[in-house]
């Protein structure tokens, strides 16, 4: 070996043991533990807090790899007030919103004893170590009564808000948002709130998030509390589970793992007993193992305009919830699972929560006090508070005082304040007087349309709602769709998981899945199937599939979750849209496979039997079904259809199995007609085209040798070729055909079908 070598091996060498010595660094980063450090472990973990409040390591045992970052020295609690009480602090600080970060903690047992900078009180944050996971709880504070002076009428101490627990996580190749978890291949730290009451988020930083959970006065103070999980990925879902079961909270480890929560469903806002057969016949065509009812199709329903009331549909239910238990387990005869679709936090203002006098549980969104007398035939409400900002949205501008509503046209920014162009009784409810000082409130009026107003979620009548939609789903319901969950008060981060919980927890048994339009952290236990996306048109679908269902597939992955991508919607083409056709279903269909999800079809009777490819669109929905329900996916196949450039079409062939195989779009069919679409896939070192009539049965004349193709009803299932003038051939257009053919290339392939003629 001469010098140069040994230089060289040598070299190598010692970048091993550089490179050694930074992952031995990097995965032990020797922690000093000093005598009055606070030591928290189970079998997993250990987190080690300084006795200055300062978290010092997280070490996942198994592994000895450390889960923080090292430097930054981040307090693991820390209490806010909205303003210094105290007087010699309300003295020398600004009056504003002050957090306190804790600068000392001891250990006495299951309890920490937190101290705070500047504030004179203490908390009591109480510890659970398990084998699975270690749980915070904020317990009480400690107050010593010569803290606050007798004079000052408060009930000590002022805080508004608690962080029990925080702490500065590594960045890892994935963060769930909405699981508050940070994980790759080998380890997993997520931050879980035990019960709706936690605000539990995650805050950004370079290289890490500060993982916290925190207690608001206002939502709940004692006992909010979250546990902390470190482990090895494989295991966090097991761990999450015993999380569930010790706090009795969903079970959406549980529902998660259920084959049922993968497959697509029929949706349906028009089934009853008179057409269900004809349903289930286009359910069981689109291979659809699971049917979601909306309300209208069993509740008196005018638009949104009687939610609430939830009366039965006399007219085609006349036994009520027997005759909806009687279809569903129609429905669940043939194999599929029936599910229930509401909109829990609405109150139709149709309703009778509206009308004849307004419910005062109705949420309100700003209060303003009567400064003159309100008379019953007065047009213009004179008001103390300037109404500068109040909504000036058409349909949403509701007054509710007393038991009526009133419209306004617009309003005073300078005094005398007053609401001018009021119309009263609005609604159909009952005109009033009431006396100045009078308080009321801008009605809080759904968004989305304005005929629907939202709940009170600080009252009872979100309870009152959720035992009704209960009853309903006891005929015989198995999953359900939380719609409009975003319609509740702020606190949004709380009400949206709360006004769900009131509902779920009374759902009996326990929904094998549900999705939702709106979720925050706590939701997760529920919304163990996500979201769906509304309906896009099919001139866009397929863009609007890479824009919103394909980019929140993966990120919704890290929080362990799949989505679904529909709600598709069904177009029959007349002169405004080329309709619903089956490479669009196909192409969100295995877009959502590629990510383990399914889509939803909103079904529309008369559309289905309208459309003259409905058997096409709906084959190509119940393969990809078959393909979901029998896991026929491989990862590599998921991999590629992952690709949101490349298409592609799954096949039955020759020996009737699936194949799945790309497939491009020739453009400019028949010099560009919309009528006819055509694409062309390649199968090992053969071209074939599949073709069809977006609605029609017509002929296409192809300036092609009858010699060089041959036409396929199916693979497999060859037809004969017309001949037609000259050097060219006629082949049938209309459902879906392939067109196989001899020694052509690509663009000779799509040349041909550019000059074709449609002959009708």
């Amino acid at each position: 070996m001469n010098y140069h070598q040994k230089y060289k091996r040598m070299k190598r060498i010692v970048g091993l043991f550089i490179f050694m010595s930074i992952i031995s660094i990097s995965c032990t980063q020797s922690i000093t533990v000093d005598s009055d450090d606070v030591v928290i472990e189970n079998e997993q973990f250990k987190l080690i807090v300084g006795s200055d409040g300062i978290s010092k390591s997280l070490v996942l045992k198994s592994s000895n790899e450390e889960c923080l970052v090292p430097g930054d020295k981040i307090p693991i609690f820390s209490v806010t007030q909205e303003r210094p009480y105290h007087n010699e602090i309300k003295l020398a600080h600004p009056n504003k919103r002050m957090t306190f970060q804790a600068n000392s903690v001891k250990r006495e047992g299951d309890k920490l004893i937190v101290g705070f900078e500047l504030i004179p009180y203490e908390a009591i944050v109480r510890i659970k170590e398990t084998s699975d996971y270690i749980s915070f709880s904020f317990d009480d504070f400690i107050v010593d009564p010569d803290d606050y002076p007798a004079y000052l009428k408060i009930t000590p101490p002022p805080a508004t808000e608690l962080c029990f627990i925080q702490l500065p996580v590594k960045d890892r190749k994935h963060f769930g948002e909405w699981l508050n978890v940070s994980w790759d291949e080998n380890v997993s730290v997520n931050l879980l709130g035990t019960d709706p009451y936690a605000r539990i988020d995650a805050e950004k930083r370079n290289g890490y998030r500060i993982l916290k959970a925190d207690a608001e006065k206002e939502i709940k103070f004692k006992g909010v509390g979250a546990a902390l999980i470190v482990c090895k990925t494989n295991e966090l879902l097991d761990k999450i589970a015993r999380v569930e079961e010790d706090y009795n909270l969903p079970k959406g480890v549980k529902s998660r793992r259920n084959e049922q929560i993968k497959l697509s469903y029929y949706w349906s806002g028009n089934v009853n007993p008179g057409n269900l057969q004809q349903h289930l016949k286009y359910a069981q065509m689109g291979g659809f193992r699971n049917m979601m009812l909306y309300y209208p199709a069993f509740i008196e329903s005018n638009g949104y305009r009687k939610i609430g009331d939830y009366d039965w549909n006399k007219s085609l239910y006349p036994k009520g919830k027997e005759d909806l238990r009687e279809m569903l387990q129609a429905i669940e005869g043939k194999g599929i699972v029936p599910g229930f679709h509401f909109l829990h936090s609405h109150i139709g203002r149709d309703s009778r929560y509206v009308t004849p006098k307004p419910d005062y549980r109705l949420n309100l969104l700003r209060h303003y006090t009567l400064s003159a007398p309100l008379g019953k035939n007065d047009t213009e409400v004179y008001v103390e508070e300037n109404p500068d900002g109040t909504t000036i949205a058409d349909g949403a501008r509701v007054l509710k005082i007393g038991t009526e509503l009133i419209s306004y046209e617009g309003y005073t920014t300078t005094p005398p304040y007053k609401f001018t162009g009021c119309v009263r009784g609005i609604d159909e409810t009952t005109i009033n007087t009431q006396p100045a000082g009078y308080i009321f409130g801008l009605l809080d009026v759904s968004e989305f349309g304005a005929t629907s107003v939202y709940i009170d979620q600080n009252t009872s009548l979100q309870d009152e709602i959720a035992e009704k939609l209960a009853n309903i789903y006891d005929a015989g319901f198995k999953f359900v769709y939380f719609d409009g969950s975003e319609g509740v008060n702020p606190p949004f981060w709380h009400h949206v998981a709360a006004a769900q919980y009131k509902v779920f927890s009374r759902l009996k048994p326990d929904p094998i899945f549900a999705e939702g339009a709106a979720k925050t952290h706590f939701s997760w236990h529920m919304l163990s199937g996500g979201n769906a996306f509304d309906i896009f048109s099919p001139e866009t679908l397929k863009e609007e599939t890479r824009r919103w269902p394909a980019e929140e597939a993966p990120r919704m992955k890290a929080d362990f979750t799949r989505i679904n991508f529909g709600w598709l919607g069904y177009w029959v083409p007349d002169e405004k849209t080329i309709g619903t056709q089956p490479d669009m279903l196909e192409f969100v269909t295995s877009r959502a496979a590629a990510w383990d999800c399914p889509v939803s079809i909103h079904a529309s009777l008369k559309k289905f039997d309208a459309h003259p490819r409905t058997p096409d669109n709906l084959e190509v929905l119940r393969r990809w079904e078959e393909v979901r329900a029998n896991n026929w996916l491989t990862e590599e196949r998921k991999q590629m259809l992952q690709n949101l450039e490349q298409e592609h079409i799954l096949l039955l062939n020759e020996q009737k199995e699936f194949e799945l195989q790309p497939y491009e779009q020739i453009e400019n069919v028949a010099g560009g007609s919309k009528e006819v679409r055509a694409f062309i896939i390649q199968r090992e070192s053969e071209l074939y085209v599949v073709y069809w009539h977006i609605s029609g049965s017509k002929k296409l004349e192809l300036p092609l040798n009858k010699s060089n193709v041959q036409l396929f009803e199916t693979l497999g299932v060859e037809k004969n070729i017309d001949s037609g003038n000259g050097d060219a051939i006629i082949v049938p257009v209309d459902n879906r055909r392939f067109l196989k053919a001899g020694n052509l290339s690509k663009e000779q392939l799509a040349n041909a079908f550019s000059k074709a003629k449609i002959l009708n």
